[in-house]
């Protein structure tokens, strides 16, 4: 039986009061509660305060550059279908430098879990503004405000029909459990952006504020409904709702491998005398 305890406990460079101790504690009551045993799990993250919520978890890791987990992680997905790849990171990695990595893996519908801390900074680089940040957010940066509009990642995933797309918030350690249990069994790409206060670099998104506007989705809401996921997704300011916002049921990328039709490429005997021949046929 595996237990939080398989996963480990370690010493962390977070500040005290940080979101992600409340995603991390998450991620491993979700991974206990499905099952989950380390070496049947792989996590891919970045760069940043985020990324490195895998450092602290007792399994499988690869820490790849600024923004590039998503291609990391797809390799591997590709090269051991059976092998539980998520990936964990923050707002600005995966949405700013890995911007065009998350809309490709969501159009592919790459069978990947993503959950990303959102806590609308760059808290590693001490306080720039991230793709997420509300418009007028002031930082040392940008000290006349933010002049873009924010980038909605949930609202994106509906509109590109990622097969699972949730939302959920670090002080509420149990549902945020719940909702990456769920995204762990989706198949294809399931994305779980967390609502994560900053408690050093983001005084306006406090857990204060946010605790006065996050609502959980009430039960009628269909989660098949993609017109009703769209206006959920976009719903932001005085009600934040979180909870399972859209399901789909497009097929996961990999199931479209021919290559993969005969098992997993991990451990097949390499064929040299056919490598040879396609090298010498591309040349």
């Amino acid at each position: 039986m595996v237990t939080i305890a398989d996963y480990g406990k370690y010493e962390t460079a977070w500040c005290p009061g940080c979101g992600n101790f409340g995603i991390l504690g998450a991620m491993k009551a979700a991974l206990a509660a499905a099952g989950l045993a380390p070496h049947q799990v792989l996590f891919v993250s970045g760069i940043g305060q985020a990324a490195k919520a895998p450092h602290y978890l007792n399994a499988n890791v690869f820490n790849g550059l600024h923004g590039r987990a998503l291609p990391a992680a797809t390799g591997a997905k590709l090269a051991n279908p059976a092998l539980k790849v998520i990936v964990e990171s923050g707002d600005g990695c995966t949405y700013g430098e890995g911007g065009n990595h998350f809309l490709a893996a969501v159009r592919r519908n790459i069978g990947l879990t993503v959950v990303v801390h959102d806590n609308q900074v760059y808290g590693l680089t001490k306080g720039q503004a991230s793709p997420t940040s509300d418009a007028g957010f002031v930082t040392k940066a940008q000290p006349e405000g933010v002049h873009a509009e924010p980038f909605n990642p949930v609202e994106t995933a509906v509109a590109l029909k990622a097969n699972f797309v949730a939302r959920g918030f670090a002080g509420m350690p149990e549902h945020l459990a719940a909702l990456i249990g769920q995204a762990l069994a989706a198949p294809g790409f399931a994305l779980v952006d967390v609502l994560q206060p900053c408690v050093s670099f983001n005084k306006i998104n406090t857990y204060a504020w946010y605790r006065q506007r996050v609502r959980e989705l009430p039960a009628g809401h269909d989660p098949t409904d993609w017109t009703a996921a769209l206006a959920a997704a976009a719903r932001w300011g005085d009600e934040i709702p979180v909870g399972v916002i859209w399901r789909g049921s497009r097929p996961a990328y990999e199931e479209h491998v021919p290559a993969l039709a005969a098992g997993p490429l991990v451990g097949r005997e390499m064929d040299r005398e056919r490598l040879a021949a396609i090298i010498e046929h591309l040349r």
